[in-house]
């Protein structure tokens, strides 16, 4: 995956993502994420990844200031013209490289992205910058299973799963080991298909 492969793959996804990933057991697991959100009324929240803003409909956003980033502008198109009323700040971004400083929010949520992003590692290091202390990081996303090797299946298919612009066999435990100094594992918990989406849910400890 790289970023000109994604923002090919995201524009052919944006005219029916919702209909796949804003509904049935995606919808539910969305609705499991809100519940964390809620907690955030009045803060300043940022939505990475925000894609046609799926999550951002399960909220009440007049209660948040809330910016919202894609790298995709045809998702983020989708997300725009949902929010046309509202307060909502819609930028087009890279995840890896967010251009804001560090410390700008209390909350930061990364909703079905670093399995998309080329490089996770990247995203989630950003996601903990811009984050302030004492503020959370919440991931909804699909990750290998806790200390096992994905399957032998799942390996030979996973080339061509990520030219659908997604992959399969992202470790998270590998991935937060080099963040350990700054942010906590507050909650992890599968919240669809058996354990293969989890919900995290990060504090973060120390300034980077």
């Amino acid at each position: 995956m790289n970023n000109q492969w994604n923002k090919m793959i995201y524009k052919i996804w944006s005219p029916f993502y919702d209909k796949i990933f804003n509904s049935g057991a995606f919808l539910k697991a969305r609705e499991k994420l809100v519940k964390d959100i809620e907690l955030f009324k009045g803060k300043r929240i940022l939505f990475v990844g925000v894609g046609t803003g799926a999550d951002l409909e399960r909220i009440q956003h007049r209660d948040y200031e809330i910016t919202a980033i894609d790298f995709s502008k045809d998702m983020l198109d989708k997300a725009k013209q949902k929010f046309n009323q509202s307060s909502i700040e819609f930028l087009e971004m890279d995840a890896q490289k967010l251009e804001f400083e560090e410390e700008s929010f209390d909350l930061v949520v990364g909703s079905l992205i670093l399995s998309v992003v080329p490089d996770a590692d990247k995203a989630l290091k950003e996601m903990v910058r811009v984050t302030k202390q004492g503020g959370e990081i919440l991931l909804f996303d699909k990750f290998a299973p806790k200390n096992k090797q994905i399957s032998v299946g799942k390996k030979l298919i996973r080339p061509l799963i990520s030219l659908l612009g997604t992959d399969i066999g992202l470790n998270f435990e590998q991935t937060f080991a080099r963040y350990i100094h700054s942010v906590a594992v507050q909650a992890d918990e599968p919240v669809m298909f058996g354990d293969m989406y989890r919900k995290i849910k990060l504090l973060k400890v120390r300034k980077w």
